[in-house]
């Protein structure tokens, strides 16, 4: 067995005095219904290594001898596929186990499969457990479980939810206890986690590396004498490492004589409501938080600093915030809501079960903390566009007074960033992996079978193969015979990274109406869904006389919005040479790498200007964008006119791209419930239909 580092070790403390990071992975295992432990942090802060010396310092479980799927013989209600156990059933006890789950595995491989060697050396249907199952009564660990696959994440959130797994794939047909601590790290630097499986977890901590310089020489010390000698090593921490599971195990039978007051319960309802957090998880696990954090001190009864410790961990990825923020939490208005006094007693039975208003002060609207969020103003809806009948009228110049001249910009910050809708590229891929758009690769949902020895096998459809020509195959035993021509792999739709391009009008006519500011929170949505995408970015601004690719195709999305914010505003639209630049840098990339499939994201009023006026500016626009369409790339035209008053420039200018148009307003994800597909190519959009 691998030596791990000591739990211990980790933490730098004692157990009276847990860090964060150590206090919620020690009460979640107190109570497994908090529902596990997410770690954010920078790379290098010992996330890995202190998860994976928890499991040894927890209690062990008592089992059925020869059970794979770990069902607790105390428990009558329980049942097991390897069951039933009777009377005279063996039972032992083991280690708690770590099961862990990478980001790459298959499905199969998660919830469990065909068992191979049975079906081939018997033809024998038997069921090989996968890792949820090993994952019963222990810890299940996701390391960058940001960057963990769609599929996996569903099958995540079944399992989570329901404390139970269904299989019915390759021709069995079971069911099972799933009830595990799901334990995450992550590095908040290579994407965000998905918000239905952020709500899962029941706990957040933030973990950074110590400034303290002795600190720092202090964990140094440790890993070095731990990488020369790691039995001397954890022989030191035996005794902390004993202590902390001792403590466990009691604070374990203490956590269901805890007492959670009416008082007490009703301030946990009160510091959620006001952080305004969505939905009643986050009051059900403070309040499953706050009575294991009791049970931890040995305390019979919830205190006030209870409430307070599990708030900090249990509510700051649910409180409602701007999308993307990071989590966090405002102690300052935590202690103004708790107050300075304890906890009242409980109230008397067959006692009001309310206080009477006027006994006694209260607290007035003006000494009330305000706790929710800024209204956020809007413009005036009112406003009018110029009444214009063609783009040939209005091409010779840009929106009325006062729209800025041709010399004269102006910058304006973003507005706030929102859940934008998803835009996806039409067809199969087959870039690397990611979040974006639909791909065939080696991960993902199993959607058929290919002739092929190469990726992972797919049994049933290598049997159903080979079941046809043994007749015609001379045998010497009852086994199944099988050739190399009878293999078939698996062929799986996951999702890929794609490249995302944005070309932005920056033109006056986006200045004249103040429209930029809610373009570029427009821009700074889809960029920051595009780092959670884990796709490439790049930017293309088209204003004055020509185009400048201001970003060039990147995977950091902060040098993208820092470049999005310094974007100025003012003088000619020169569509046309945004576009052409456009069709250069997608070109360029498809050389480099031909399987990132390119989304092209044009942002614009539609209208066009620049150093030829009139008719001629119209026509070299409309002949940019039929080259464009040409390479068959997925594009999308975002509409920044506004008002009532519109000529529909933008529209026209989406037809002859052969893109899909998408009014500004409608880029929230809110606006919507369907998903944008883009025209469909047949060149460097590879993989479309």
């Amino acid at each position: 067995m691998p030596v791990h580092y000591p739990f211990s070790a980790v933490l730098g403390c004692q157990a009276d005095d847990l860090d964060d990071m150590g206090l919620a992975l020690v009460l979640t295992t107190i109570s497994p219904e908090i529902g596990g432990v997410l770690v954010r942090g920078e790379k290098g802060t010992a996330k890995s290594t202190a998860v994976r010396g928890l499991a040894a310092v927890l209690p062990s479980i008592s089992v059925y001898a020869g059970d794979r799927f770990s069902i607790d013989p105390a428990d009558p209600s329980a049942e097991s596929p390897d069951g039933p156990f009777g009377s005279a059933a063996v039972e032992e006890s083991r280690p708690v186990r770590l099961v862990e789950l990478p980001v790459g595995a298959t499905e199969d491989r998660v919830v469990g499969s065909l068992h191979l060697e049975s079906a081939l050396s018997r033809g024998a249907v038997e069921f090989e457990p996968g890792l949820l199952a090993r994952a019963h009564r222990g810890l299940l660990y996701v390391d960058e479980v940001n960057l963990l696959h769609d599929h996996l994440v569903d099958l995540l959130l079944d399992a989570a939810a329901m404390g139970r797994v269904s299989v019915e794939r390759d021709g069995v047909s079971v069911e099972h206890a799933a009830r595990f601590v799901l334990i995450g790290t992550m590095n908040p630097e290579e994407g965000e986690l998905r918000p239905q499986l952020l709500d899962r977890f029941g706990l957040t901590v933030e973990v950074a590396a110590p400034r303290d310089p002795a600190l720092r020489a202090e964990v140094v010390r440790r890993r070095m004498a731990f990488d020369l000698d790691a039995p001397a090593f954890v022989e030191r921490y035996v005794a902390a490492e004993r202590d902390l599971t001792a403590r466990v195990s009691t604070a374990r039978a203490l956590v269901g004589k805890v007492r959670l007051t009416a008082p007490g319960l009703l301030k946990i309802a009160e510091v959620c409501a006001a952080f305004e957090v969505d939905g009643l998880r986050a009051d059900i696990v403070t309040a499953r938080t706050a009575v294991a954090h009791a049970a931890w001190a040995g305390r019979s009864e919830v205190t006030r600093e209870d409430i307070r410790r599990a708030a900090l961990l249990a509510l700051p990825h649910r409180r409602r915030r701007n999308p993307f923020d990071a989590p966090g939490l405002d102690e300052d208005l935590l202690d103004r809501i708790l107050g300075d006094e304890e906890l009242p007693p409980e109230p008397p039975e067959g006692g009001p079960e309310h206080d009477d208003p006027q006994d006694g002060p209260q607290d007035g609207p003006e000494s009330e903390p305000e706790v929710g969020p800024a209204e956020s103003s809007h413009e005036d809806s009112s406003e009018t566009e110029p009444a214009e009948t063609s783009q040939e009228e209005t091409s010779t110049k840009d929106e009325a007074p006062p729209s800025p001249s041709a010399g004269n910009t102006s910058t304006t910050a973003a507005g706030t960033a929102y859940r934008p809708r998803l835009l996806t590229v039409t067809g199969l891929g087959a870039g690397r992996t990611g979040g974006r758009s639909k791909a065939i690769g080696s991960s993902g949902r199993r959607i058929g079978a290919s002739v092929s020895t190469r990726g992972s096998l797919h049994l049933v459809e290598t049997l159903k193969a080979a079941a046809g020509k043994q007749g015609a195959r001379p045998r010497t035993s009852s086994k199944v015979e099988l050739r190399i021509e009878d293999l078939r792999t698996a062929v799986r739709e996951g999702r890929e990274a794609n490249l995302v391009l944005f070309c932005v009008d920056a033109s006056g006519s986006m200045a004249a109406r103040k429209r930029m500011a809610q373009v570029k929170a427009a821009v700074l949505s889809l960029l920051l869904d595009a780092y959670r995408r884990r796709d490439k970015v790049g930017m293309i601004t088209f204003r004055g006389e020509g185009a400048e690719l201001v970003l060039p195709p990147t995977g950091s999305v902060d040098l993208a919005a820092a470049r999005l914010d310094e974007v100025p505003a003012g003088g000619r639209t020169p569509l046309a040479e945004g576009l052409l630049e456009a069709a250069r840098v997608l070109q360029r990339e498809h050389l480099r790498d031909p399987d990132l499939r390119p989304l092209l994201v044009v942002v614009t009023d539609g209208r066009a200007n620049s150093k030829t006026h009139g008719k001629e500016a119209v026509r070299r626009s409309q002949q940019a964008a039929a080259y464009v369409a040409g390479l068959g790339v997925t594009t999308v035209v975002i509409d920044s006119e506004g008002g009532p008053m519109r000529l529909g420039l933008a529209r026209q200018l989406a037809m002859h791209l052969g893109a899909e148009h998408v009014p500004v307003a409608e880029v929230s994800a809110e606006a919507l419930t369907s998903t944008v597909h883009g025209f469909t190519g047949s060149t460097m959009g590879r993989g479309a239909a």
